[in-house]
């Protein structure tokens, strides 16, 4: 595969290791831009899939790893699988499941309790998400689109993000991670604010 060494156009992407460039499914692929836009058609179909209606199980640690399994089958052979290896950003491999059912516990009360505001609560679960970044690679599309559902379960909306490609490289990649940070510090002001932009 030509592009297992420039899987990463971006200082602040998740790295992906030689293992699992090696699993990428379309052979074609020769390019980060090739692979972006395989992705988009994949994610855009698992999208239509996870919004025509209200799903069932969400938050669930189940619905989780089936959304992303949804999001990249036809890109990734590990789509929906937990990743094994250790990286930048995330929880310990060994810790990964352990930290998802918890997210998705903690969701599943606020969801109950109606403890946060609908965009907040999906705001927070989606920024738990990527904090324990599960997956090799597509977290913050996941925990994005992840967001969306929750909402669709409570007939909202779903977020804007700014109604921009957050995985580009730019002034709007720069504000999420910003905005992430903050979250990660307990201000989730900015993160809801581009959420809804």
């Amino acid at each position: 595969m030509g592009i297992s060494s420039g899987l990463n156009p971006q200082s602040d992407a998740t790295p992906i290791d030689p293992e699992e460039a090696a699993e990428l499914i379309p052979s074609h692929i020769a390019t980060i831009d090739q692979l972006n836009q395989w992705e988009a058609a994949d994610i855009l179909n698992a999208t239509e899939w996870a919004l025509r209606r209200k799903q069932s199980n969400v938050p669930s640690e189940g619905f989780v790893r089936r959304l992303h399994q949804r999001m990249f089958h036809q890109t990734w052979k590990w789509a929906g699988h937990y990743r094994a290896t250790e990286k930048d950003l995330g929880s310990p491999p060994s810790l990964i499941s352990t930290h998802v059912r918890d997210a998705c516990g903690n969701a599943a009360y606020w969801l109950q309790h109606k403890v946060f505001p609908p965009t907040e609560l999906a705001v927070r679960f989606h920024h738990r998400m990527v904090v324990v970044h599960p997956f090799p690679n597509g977290n913050g599309r996941h925990a994005r689109l992840l967001a969306d559902v929750v909402l669709a379960s409570l007939d909202e909306p779903e977020l804007t993000w700014g109604r921009t490609n957050l995985q580009q490289a730019g002034t709007a990649r720069e504000d999420y991670i910003r905005a992430l940070k903050l979250a990660d510090k307990g201000d989730f002001q900015s993160l809801i604010e581009l959420a809804r932009a």
